[in-house]
């Protein structure tokens, strides 16, 4: 669907409209989890302040012009062969709100995206928040069986158009480098039968929910003419660090398989709204991670590149067949839920989703002004239990760590990051990693001159700061 508004009653007897779910909200319906909820967090830092009124009037509207949002779950009988999201005209529910001024009022918004999924039966399946302060952060939860970060990104453009009066068209995406002659293939990968390497544990307090890191970094430089991209570097930088990581908690090297998600959909007003991303996998062998860095940012590239390419389903032939609708919902989600847990010791070791350069200024015009920051972060459920999100906004990557806590604590968090910052440096320099000297070496102690997180206020918070889900 596009931004073309549609009637929301065209079902027989002027009954809300349905539609069956696609096969990635499908999949993700039938295996949610109370204690690791499915959302997407998107946080945006506007210079100046908001008029409330204004903002709701603004971000409703946007919803209507995106009908593809304004959903809920469809009730059914047990026998019901699919689930249907069923469109309404209007939200449901409140979706905007705004919380009082206070010192933690940002991490409380965070935990919140973190362990409170808006329902899927109240439409839209969205939330935003707005922490006030100097500043403001609009803080966006997103429940990931229905919609994913760059729809929703779309919309918040729509609503900043309506907002200020600016002009939110997205950018020209950035052109990838030609393909270098007589470039060398990638090596053989590791086969997908054979279970790849899992993040070892480290020192987590077992409590449910997801644990989060936000930090701002510098962008990495690149070579003019370089072969390959900014996402090849940080494809490098995520795989080294899992793999010094691992090597530090004396896990067994072990081939890397990295989930990379691939967005092909237009970024204008008429951008298909839902999950709309296709997940590829890219694979590390052991010898490969030993390279020197620019041979493997060259085989990272050219395998990168090869993946794209090649047209695939977004989860695979075999979701497509889990989906069909021969026997109940109810049926096929025992099954679909049974196959996880057997095909755990298979899925990829992380994920890394780069959003790349914020396509839209997010220019809400007046006292509010334009983004300067924009956060990401993606669930992180076991058996993964880590995710890398990145977007960049400013000139300045903007980074997020987001951890199951029954595989990682706070103080992991912050040395995973010193990890990534080191390797991701590394990537701009032709030499081997060696060991890195920690940006922060005591992560947990803020320096003199640094507020702790309760000191902070919400436009004060350092960016590195973490957020858990309360014990």
């Amino acid at each position: 669907m596009t931004a073309v508004a549609r009637p929301a009653r065209d079902g027989a007897g002027g009954r809300p409209a349905r539609v069956p779910f696609p096969v990635v909200d499908e999949v993700s319906r039938h295996c949610l989890r109370a204690a690791e909820p499915e959302t997407v967090h998107i946080e945006i830092h506007l210079p100046g302040r908001l008029d409330p009124d204004r903002l709701r009037t603004a971000f409703t509207e946007a919803l209507r012009r995106h009908p593809r949002v304004l959903m809920r779950e469809a009730p059914r009988p047990w026998y019901g062969r699919r689930y249907e999201w069923e469109l309404t005209d209007g939200p449901d529910v409140p979706v905007v709100s705004v919380r009082p001024p206070s010192h933690t009022a940002l991490r409380d918004a965070r935990t919140r995206a973190l362990t409170e999924a808006p329902p899927l039966t109240k439409s839209p399946p969205v939330r935003l928040e707005v922490v006030p302060g100097t500043g403001t952060v609009l803080v966006l939860t997103i429940n990931h069986t229905a919609l994913d970060g760059p729809a929703c990104l779309r919309v918040m453009a729509t609503a900043a158009e309506l907002y200020g009066g600016r002009d939110n068209s997205p950018a020209s995406p950035p052109a990838r480098p030609p393909e270098a002659a007589g470039q060398r293939p990638p090596l053989d990968a590791p086969s997908h039968w054979s279970p790849p390497a899992r993040i070892a544990p480290g020192r987590p307090d077992r409590s449910p929910g997801n644990g989060m890191l936000v930090a701002e970094l510098a962008l990495p430089h690149r070579s003019k003419g370089s072969p390959y991209t900014v996402n090849d570097q940080l494809m490098v930088a995520t795989a080294r660090t899992v793999a010094h990581w691992n090597r530090e908690h004396g896990a067994r090297a072990r081939p890397l398989r990295i989930t990379m998600p691939v967005d092909d959909r237009p970024r204008d007003a008429g951008m298909p709204i839902g999950n709309g991303t296709r997940l590829v996998e890219v694979t590390f062998t052991v010898a490969e991670l030993a390279l020197p860095t620019t041979e493997l940012l060259r085989t990272t590239a050219a395998r990168t590149r090869a993946l794209k390419a090649l047209p695939r389903p977004q989860l695979g032939h075999g979701a497509a067949l889990l989906t069909a609708p021969v026997v109940p919902v109810a049926w096929r989600a025992a099954v679909t839920r049974g196959l996880r847990r057997a095909a755990a010791p298979w899925t990829s070791t992380t994920l890394l989703s780069n959003i790349g350069r914020v396509p839209y200024p997010l220019d809400f015009g007046g006292e509010a002004g334009r983004a300067q920051a924009v956060w990401f972060s993606a669930p992180a459920r076991m058996p993964r239990g880590l995710t890398v999100t990145t977007a960049s906004t400013a000139g300045r990557l903007h980074l997020a760590l987001r951890w199951s806590r029954g595989l990682l604590g706070p103080g992991d968090g912050a040395h995973l990051r010193d990890l990534f910052e080191h390797h991701l440096h590394q990537t701009e320099a032709d030499t081997t990693p060696d060991e890195p000297t920690p940006v922060n070496t005591t992560p947990d102690e803020p320096t003199p001159d640094e507020p702790t997180p309760d000191e902070a206020t919400p436009d004060e918070a350092t960016p590195d700061d973490t957020t858990e889900a309360p014990r």
